[in-house]
């Protein structure tokens, strides 16, 4: 609807109101004639005047949509108009022919566009990682124990990679609907591998109907890479006996020299890695085995001398640690490095080409549940029995390789001491309290955050929320656009004094309605931004010149191309909490868990950015909770 039309109803609607308007709706009113017979404000905001400061908010807040200008969105709407009805009719019916022939249409694009033919370093901004919740029950940080407890946890990890494999895992389901569940088979097994131009998945994961699967794990510890095998005789090595394995290697370690870390390489930019490793494999034949041995482990294991000093009500060291640690032993290619610290506590980091979080959520969660049945204690058989003792991985290396080396940890170093990471607990209240008001936790999550961010930066925030699209063939995500124009609404009606209770009540419901709505068609593949880009694409199989519509300044200013201010994600409704640096250097990555009693947040922002602060966003979060907690109680009294 446009401006005029909006005006006209309301209007309309005027004429048949009994009852006088109140002050809010009056200021919409006054905000909307002005804006489609004046167009965008063209005064000063009056200080002393309260009626006039009113006024002016009223027509100011009416500018046309979030991002947009008056002029900005009439050329903005002749732009989609014309793809709409000229080429954008051809490259739809192209992209139909496409999904004729494939039962996932955007699959290949979407693995190659979103991450192979990415060149910017992976590990820092495109892999996601966080910390275990293990520490708000069985396990308090406590030094001596690292050990130990990795054994647990290797158990765990590996009984679920043995559900996987033996087709015994359940099918996930959104209440009768289930999920493709494709993407468990890239847990294990996998490792992306570098290209010049482009990247490639090795992917080694077989069930036990497919044949064998590799079922060694590596270790790394102080520069150090190590493997050893996690079964014995066809069964899974117990904890006592994983413990003989990283006590022989941590021992051995204190031993020697630091090892040349060239897991650092898996840092740098694309290419440079690429040539790198082809560098690496010419000197030694050898060298292209060991590559070989951690790209088809199960995963990587890393033996980590930092502490996380962290609490169940702080979680920011971990956090940190887990996007920002030594890139000396951990693989950044790998879909998983369990990340153990010398006190006791977990983390992770994973490359996100070959799955989205919610496969490691799905075993994080395993782990976490099973821990906790057992009370962080192994009550098994402590015979550990006759297997060979862990295998060192020696790369052959030289200067160059050195240099390489050295070059990709100060590059590493310069980045992620960059980013600036908190990880909180909120825990006035959580998704109990929010459910008896009949609100969506995630969109009271989202709301707040939209509220946050205007009340910190004075204007709209472009905002990515995964939605999640596994109720379709070897489906991923799709892009729910919290920041919508009745969210905006609402955040001006929050903050604008003359408001009344149930005005701000209203705004709050029309913003919850709409966000429920997307989310909704999005989850259920009715949303936009992947069409748009298999239109992107399909033009460029064509050898089209890109269109306008694509370089539109909006389209970018709106978050198109993977420009989000604010780069979101539920993590789920489990103790499993996830983190990512921000999509663009003027935003913010923020990923979040919601429990019955808390929500627990990682917020993440560039510190050499002088618009963003991840502080003051959570604090201002945590204030919007508490706003909108207010508003939905006033109306229940």
């Amino acid at each position: 609807m446009t401006l005029q039309a909006e005006f006209d109803q309301y209007a309309e609607d005027v004429k048949k109101v009994k009852t006088r308007p109140t002050d809010q709706e009056l200021l919409d009113l006054y905000g909307l004639y002005k804006q489609a017979i004046a167009g965008d404000i063209n005064t000063g905001k009056p200080m002393l005047d309260m009626k006039g400061k009113a006024k002016w908010e009223a027509w100011n807040s009416r500018k046309v949509r979030p991002f947009a200008s008056n002029e900005e969105f009439e050329a903005t709407t002749a732009i989609v108009k014309r793809f709409e009805e000229g080429i954008g009719q051809h490259l739809h019916q192209k992209l139909l022919q496409r999904a004729k022939s494939r039962r996932n249409w955007l699959e290949d694009w979407w693995l190659d566009t979103a991450y192979l033919e990415l060149r910017i370093p992976s590990q820092l901004n495109v892999n996601f990682g966080g910390p275990t919740a293990y520490l708000e029950h069985c396990w308090p940080a406590r030094e001596g124990t690292q050990l130990e407890r990795a054994s647990m946890i290797l158990w765990f990890t590996l009984q679920y990679w043995d559900l996987i494999r033996t087709d015994r895992l359940a099918i996930h389901k959104a209440g009768n609907m289930p999920f493709d569940m494709d993407q468990f088979r890239m847990l294990f097994c996998t490792c992306k591998v570098p290209g010049i131009t482009k990247d490639t998945i090795l992917n080694f994961f077989k069930t036990e109907s497919e044949g064998p699967c590799p079922s060694h794990l590596v270790v790394m510890c102080r520069g150090r890479v190590f493997t050893f095998d996690g079964l014995c005789d066809g069964r899974i090595l117990t904890p006592p006996e994983l413990l003989r394995q990283l006590t022989y290697i941590k021992n051995y370690c204190e031993g020697e020299p630091e090892g040349d870390g060239v897991g650092a390489l898996t840092t740098e930019e694309r290419t440079r890695w690429a040539k790198a490793r082809e560098y690496l494999i010419s000197i030694d034949p050898a060298n292209k085995t060991i590559l070989e041995t951690i790209q088809s482990s199960l995963f990587v294991l890393s033996l980590d001398d930092a502490k996380s000093y962290s609490t169940p009500e702080n979680y920011s060291k971990l956090t940190q640690l887990a996007l920002t640690g030594d890139p000396t032993i951990r693989w950044g290619d790998k879909s998983y490095n369990l990340l153990s610290f010398s006190d006791g506590t977990f983390g992770s980091n994973c490359d996100h080409a070959p799955y989205d979080a919610m496969v490691l959520v799905s075993h994080g969660y395993y782990v976490d549940q099973k821990l906790r049945a057992s009370g962080g204690v192994w009550k098994g058989s402590q015979v550990v029995r006759d297997f060979s003792v862990p295998e060192e991985l020696i790369f052959t290396v030289d200067e160059r390789v050195r240099r390489d080396i050295s070059l990709a940890k100060e590059q590493y170093q310069k980045s992620s001491q960059d980013l600036q990471v908190v990880s909180y607990a909120f825990t006035s209240f959580g998704k109990e309290a929010i459910k008896k008001r009949k609100l969506h936790p995630d969109t009271f999550v989202q709301l707040a955050l939209q509220l946050a961010y205007y009340r910190l930066h004075g204007k709209p925030g472009s905002c990515y929320e995964t939605a999640t699209t596994r109720r379709f063939f070897h489906g991923r995500t799709e892009t729910m656009r919290p920041c919508t124009v009745e969210v905006q609404h609402w955040c001006r009606t929050m903050l604008n004094p003359a408001a009344t209770a149930e005005e701000k009540r209203r705004a709050l419901h029309a913003a919850f309605n709409k966000h429920n709505k997307l989310m909704g068609e999005a989850q259920n593949g009715k949303g936009f931004d992947r069409h748009l880009l298999g239109l992107y694409l399909i033009a460029k199989e064509e050898g089209l010149p890109v269109h306008e519509l694509y370089t539109d300044p909006l389209y970018a200013k709106s978050g198109g191309g993977g420009n989000f201010v604010l780069s979101t994600s539920l993590v789920g409704y489990t103790t499993v909490l996830g983190g990512v640096a921000p999509m663009v250097q003027h935003g913010y990555g923020f990923f979040y868990r919601i429990r019955d009693d808390r929500f627990v947040a990682s917020c993440t922002a560039w510190k050499s950015s002088p618009e963003t602060d991840a502080e003051a966003l959570f604090q201002n979060i945590t204030t919007s909770f508490h706003d909108i907690m207010h508003l939905t109680t006033l109306s229940n009294l």
